[in-house]
């Protein structure tokens, strides 16, 4: 049933720590696509992980065109402000690959544009905020995805 967190050129260790501790409390796959904005190594990295990195499921993509090659089959949804659907409207999916952005700008145009049909948004409720940190809203979603899927 693991799900399965894409995280598209990660850029702050702590975020990508704590996801990857996420990953493993959920019993979800963690998946990295370079370039990164720190080192693997970065004691921030390890300390927001804690001792859980070496328990992850963790694949590692040169580039945004590796993991696309190597996954091309997968059942895949974006996670996007740019969204027109709420979250809670995936139908999750074993195996279901969540894809995020990067912090600063957030997944690429590109591929927003060419997955329009499986992008969706965590809602927000209040204008003076662009978006959530990256760490809680794959929280979000991946306790909405165990939810529906339990």
């Amino acid at each position: 049933m693991p799900l399965n967190i894409v995280l598209i050129e990660p850029e702050i260790p702590n975020n990508t720590g704590n996801i990857g501790r996420l990953a493993l409390a959920s019993g979800s796959n963690l998946h990295l696509v370079k370039p990164f904005g720190f080192e693997i190594s970065d004691s921030r990295l390890k300390r927001a992980g804690l001792d859980y990195w070496q328990h992850l499921n963790l694949h590692y993509y040169e580039n945004i065109d590796d993991f696309f090659k190597k996954n091309k089959d997968a059942n895949m949804v974006f996670l996007s402000s740019h969204g027109t659907k709420n979250h809670w409207d995936i139908k999750f999916e074993n195996e279901m690959f969540l894809v995020f952005g990067k912090e600063s700008i957030g997944l690429p145009k590109s591929m927003i544009d060419n997955n329009l049909d499986n992008l969706f948004k965590i809602p927000l409720y209040n204008n003076h905020v662009r978006s959530l940190n990256l760490a809680n809203a794959v929280s979000i979603v991946v306790y909405e995805g165990l939810r529906q899927l339990s």
